[in-house]
């Protein structure tokens, strides 16, 4: 092995210097020249053991454990699994039979002929001793010098210590004055950068500071470097000075206190004067603490009271009573300032409680008849529900989504009944309408049912969204109520109904779910599967991999026009296409043939991090497998962790502990008594608690929304009832284009100019479904402004939009292929980067010498 070769070497030449060292400490205590047969004999033990020690020593510490465990192996050791202990074991007792380096032979070689050579050692190594035990009486005589020194320090400072704070701020009140009066005030955009110009801002007006803190923010227009260059501070000047101040102050004094004696040793060790700066030297850790603790305390001195004692004489007496008088009225301040934070505190909490706390309280009881169907996926509820509803002469749907409005909207049409749509983006009035399916943000709680129908109750615990439902189950207007949701949910549901008259309807899966114990391959699919995956570019990527192996494919996403979805679904059900890869939106209320689900992904990315799958997330998808007299058994296979993902199905439900809340009108109109600024509603809604059993909506999309508005003349002309409104519009808040058309929008009611067009673009799948979202956004703004005649212009255009999309996703996916988005090189349909390995090792090593190049 090479690296023992070297090692080796290096252990030779360390085990000669150590032997070398011990013959001059053998050497120098002697006051007569020994003979090298003397040495011999006293040190032969030592001599024998040196070179084992150090090669053991270095071998064990140098060679890693990977070569040792291959030198090992080499000589016929079984190594793998054995502990670093037993390997470090084994490996040094190897090493023992390495060898050897006659330590012995080599030290005879140099000095048994060569009696001249030992003798010119012995005077070397005995000058070296005296010369260190001379070196170490002096610096024992020093030290006592420093010792004298530092007591004495001790004893002035503790004997004026109050005083001598005294002095530093009648200094600093000096300083004070002066720089008050006579020198200009800066400011600068950001201090930290030279390259921002400073601004002279005139002279300094002493009554805008409370305490020497606020004013040693100011700039002295001068660059100093701590880290890196960076404006000065009067806090950085005033810091140096005081140093200072104190240095000159006390080393003064104690040149004064101390002996004679201790001035003529000093002289003595070093043929100099004991001067100011030496004392200053020897007490400079003194000097720091005197600094950093009256520095601390001058911060906390006011203005007003420093300027006036600049113009005092110093005199301890009265110094010392004035100070304690000013100690006195600060604290007096200070108390006041605190009884009016609390005062404000206890103001601000009462006008929080009285503008959010009283909003969410559940229900004690109405005069409804509540029915909860609950149960898994794919076990009827919704349709028990909606059966009901038709049997009613007035019924109102409630759907987490547009897709769902719009396939209860159809059904219900096609059994022949009057049905009205509408979920923000569109509205299909109908006359003589009796029944309507919206969406549920669309809810109106002063309008009269029959029969409500709320679908997918378990998402009144979803953070953003949750609210819509918490309000249409306590607020809905009828004669009786459907709640339909997930198990979990049941308890929540309860407790916030009250004391209603409530009947709870449990279901149960008729056809049984089966777990695949062998890893799903893509080579694997078959006929009624519905492959899953958590993002579009897998959806599309996964199934332009299936029509490239002659699978025909539906595809279902997040993104995708409801319209479109509705007939990538048909397609499915119809046996058009064989196999369907979908987004987890397949999850929620889409009954399909699906003989087996397929997790190709076992984590999701929630808008914030990438994380695992929870437990309702895989059952509520899972569900999805299996369709009553289509297949007995519904099955569901994974690509890896089958064991962790089969438990999640399996573990009983986290009940849900807590509902979502978000403002409502009422909230506003109590607000409006306080304030009539969206921003300051925006901050009390950060501050406000939310009550036990609730989480608030972060409203975070809302925020950043009104941040491009903020201060302009839209804000000023709209009320802010009417601003939140616009603001609350569902529509995809992360895409810039969509956030640009809103803010236009915006400026083009208060202006009231024609509203801008939707740009349309049809050159890709992307542009066509961003084009869809642009029109959905203008049919959001012109059913809001009550345009439903216009309105009715562009859902044709969009209508033929989703047609394009429906169109390019049969022709556009087959030929689809995932690149690396920097050199363009062909991937793996199932690669998990954007960018190939090449390009991401050359992006991390630019990284790496920016990094450095910086540091």
């Amino acid at each position: 092995m090479d690296r023992l070769n070297e090692l080796y070497n290096r252990a030779v030449e360390h085990t000669k210097l150590k032997v070398n060292e011990d013959i001059d400490r053998f050497l120098e205590t002697k006051t007569e020249l020994p003979s090298f047969d003397e040495y011999l004999e006293e040190r032969i033990q030592y001599l024998e053991q040196i070179w084992m020690n150090v090669w053991l020593n270095l071998t064990n510490n140098d060679v890693p454990r990977k070569e040792k465990k291959r030198y090992l192996t080499e000589r016929g050791y079984e190594v793998e699994g054995i502990d670093k202990k037993l390997i470090n074991k084994i490996f040094r007792n190897e090493m023992r039979t390495f060898p050897l380096f006659h330590v012995l032979q080599w030290l005879t070689d140099q000095y048994e002929s060569m009696d001249e050579a030992w003798s010119l050692r012995y005077p070397k190594a005995r000058a070296n001793y005296l010369q260190r035990i001379e070196e170490q009486r002096i610096a024992e005589k020093r030290r006592k010098v420093f010792r004298e020194i530092e007591n004495v320090t001790e004893e002035i400072i503790d004997a004026d210590y109050e005083v001598y704070y005294l002095y530093v701020r009648f200094y600093v009140a000096g300083l004070l004055a002066n720089d008050i009066k006579n020198k200009p005030k800066y400011s600068s955009v950001d201090p930290f950068r030279l390259e921002t110009k400073l601004i002279h801002q005139g002279s300094f007006d002493p009554t805008i500071y409370t305490t020497m803190e606020v004013f040693f923010n100011e700039l002295t227009g001068k660059v100093h470097k701590r880290v890196g260059w960076e404006y000065e501070t009067y806090e950085l000047r005033y810091e140096k000075k005081v140093k200072k101040y104190i240095s000159d102050l006390v080393s003064a004094l104690v040149i004064e206190e101390l002996a004679p004696s201790v001035f003529e040793l000093y002289t003595e060790l070093d043929d100099e004067e004991l001067t100011t700066e030496v004392v200053q030297e020897v007490i400079v850790d003194y000097i720091n603490a005197l600094k950093v603790n009256f520095f601390a305390r001058i911060q906390d001195e006011y203005v007003e009271d420093l300027m006036s004692l600049s113009e005092i004489p110093f005199n301890v007496q009265e110094h010392e009573m004035l100070y304690e008088q000013d100690l006195e009225e600060r604290e007096r301040k200070k108390d006041e300032e605190l009884a009016e934070i609390e005062r404000k505190k206890a103001e601000e909490e009462r006008m929080l409680e009285d503008i959010f706390g009283r909003e969410y309280t559940p229900s004690t009881g109405r005069n409804i008849r509540y029915v909860l169907h609950i149960g898994e996926t794919n076990t009827g509820k919704t349709h028990h529900a909606l059966e009901r509803m038709k049997q009613a002469h007035s019924g109102l749907y409630l759907a987490p989504l547009r897709l769902l409005a719009l396939e209860v909207y159809d059904k219900l049409s096609k059994d022949g009944m009057r049905c009205g749509l509408k979920t923000g983006e569109e509205e299909k009035d109908v006359d003589g309408a009796s029944h309507l399916a919206c969406t549920v943000e669309m809810f109106y709680e002063k309008s009269f049912y029959d029969i409500i129908v709320i679908d997918e109750a378990q998402m009144v615990a979803d953070r953003d969204r949750g609210f819509s439902w918490y309000k249409a189950i306590t607020k809905a207007n009828a004669k009786e109520v459907h709640i339909i949701g997930s198990r979990n949910c049941k308890e929540m549901i309860v407790q916030l109904l009250g004391d209603s008259d409530i009947e709870i309807n449990e279901y149960y899966r008729d056809i049984p779910l089966v777990v695949e114990k062998k890893e799903f391959n893509i080579k694997h699919t078959k006929r009624g599967d519905a492959l899953v995956c958590f993002s579009r570019r897998r959806v599309l990527e996964t199934a332009s991999k299936l029509e490239n192996d002659r699978h025909s494919v539906s595809m279902i996403y997040g993104s995708m026009p409801p319209e479109t979805r509705k007939k990538q679904m048909e397609r499915f059900i119809k046996g058009e296409t064989t196999v369907i890869v979908a987004t987890d939106a397949i999850g929620m209320g889409l009954n399909l043939p699906i003989r087996r689900i397929v997790f190709l992904e076992t984590e999701k990315f929630d808008g914030v991090r990438r994380r695992k799958l929870t437990s309702q997330e895989v059952k509520q998808i899972a569900g999805r497998a299996g369709r009553k007299g289509i297949f007995d058994v519904g099955k569901v296979a994974f690509t890896k962790d089958i064991r962790y993902m089969t438990r999640l199905l399996e573990q009983e439900d986290v009940l849900i502990s807590k509902f979502a809340i978000a403002p409502t009108n009422a909230i506003f109109e109590r607000f409006q008594k306080y304030y009539r600024d969206l921003s300051k509603f925006f901050e009390l809604w950060q501050k406000f608690e939310s009550p036990k059993g609730t989480r608030k909506a972060s409203l975070s999309e809302e925020r950043e929304l009104y941040a491009t508005i903020r201060d302009t003349e839209v804000e000023a002309r709209l009320s802010m009832m009417d601003l939140y409104g616009f603001l609350h519009l569902p529509f995809s808040k992360k895409d810039a284009e969509l956030i640009k058309q809103w803010r236009e929008t915006m400026f083009a009611i208060i202006k009231r100019k024609e509203l801008p067009e939707p740009v349309v673009k049809r050159d890709s799948l992307e542009e066509l479904e961003l084009s869809y979202k642009a029109i959905g956004l203008h049919l959001l703004f012109l059913y809001r402004l009550g345009r439903g005649t216009e309105a009715v212009y562009w859902e044709r255009i969009r209508e033929e939009l989703s047609g394009e999309v429906h169109e390019r996703l049969k022709t556009d996916v087959k030929t689809l292929t995932k690149k690396c988005k920097r050199c363009g090189k062909i991937l793996p349909w199932d690669f998990n980067f954007q960018i190939c390995d090449v390009c991401h090792a050359a992006r991390k090593r630019r990284y790496s010498q920016s990094f450095y190049h910086e540091n």
